[in-house]
């Protein structure tokens, strides 16, 4: 039973990831704030996402970002070219 909940949490981590790891191994994005501030960052590791009420991600010069899902209207995200 508990290995069951184990898959299901893995498979459901892989499901939100997927349209943001289509787009490559790393990522820029553009997060819209309600406030109507804009933030771009390079180099998201698009597998380290996680989402809850902090979305966290780690970017390839080492820093771990953590963003209020609830201040965020909209991430623009493009794949980066190697």
């Amino acid at each position: 039973m508990e290995k069951d909940i184990i898959n299901e949490l893995e498979e459901m981590k892989t499901n939100l990831l997927s349209s943001v790891n289509k787009e490559g191994e790393h990522v820029t994005q553009i997060i819209h704030f309600k406030d109507g501030q804009r933030k771009t960052i390079h180099g998201i590791i698009s597998h380290s996402i996680e989402t809850g009420k902090f979305t966290k991600f780690n970017c390839k010069d080492g820093r771990m970002i953590m963003v209020n899902d609830e201040n965020v209207n909209m991430i623009e995200t493009f794949g980066e070219e190697k």
